[in-house]
């Protein structure tokens, strides 16, 4: 399955994603990482235009332009790696407590499923909250009301895959 069939899928058919949990591990982390390396391209894109020597006073921080203007070639390739790490490391902690909480949820709904399913569902997700999250400067809300409507929509597109995951036998 192509990588953009599966982002197109998380973003508009939420109960195709509890099929996506059979999918092997290796084609989620790489959609994972698509996503990372998406927020990173993006952010360092906010970055670079917020470094911009126009942006700066040039009469009095002309010492400090010339100096960051010499740095560049350092600085943005550093920068790169830093924010793909620090991405890296909160989407996939994003995950996993969306994962354990799912986890909750799925046993109060009754359905069957294993922790590395509801991981994978999580993965496909969280796309929703990303782009929200990466949009977020842009849009003239504030920011905690956007990360409390990610967690809501994250939240309900979980329940939304999860209706779709087995019931628990009936036992006597």
């Amino acid at each position: 399955m192509k990588h953009s069939q599966l982002f197109i899928d998380s973003l508009i058919h939420p109960k195709k994603l509890a099929a996506y949990r059979l999918l092997p591990i290796g084609k989620v982390i790489q959609y994972t990482f698509l996503l990372i390396t998406l927020v990173t391209v993006f952010s360092l894109g906010r970055f670079a235009a917020g470094m911009s020597v126009d942006t700066i006073d040039m009469n009095s921080l002309n010492g400090l332009t010339e100096y960051i203007d010499g740095i560049k070639w350092l600085l943005y390739p550093f920068t790169f790696l830093m924010l793909f790490v620090f991405t890296t490391m909160l989407i996939f902690a994003q995950i996993a407590l969306y994962a354990l909480a799912g986890l909750f949820i799925l046993k109060v709904m009754k359905r069957r499923g294993e922790y590395r399913y509801i991981w994978r569902t999580t993965t496909f997700a969280i796309t929703w909250a990303t782009l929200l999250s990466m949009l977020a400067e842009y849009l003239p809300i504030n920011s905690t009301i956007i990360s409390v409507f990610s967690l809501l929509l994250t939240i309900v597109l979980l329940i939304v895959a999860f209706t779709k995951y087995p019931k628990q036998p009936i036992s006597k």
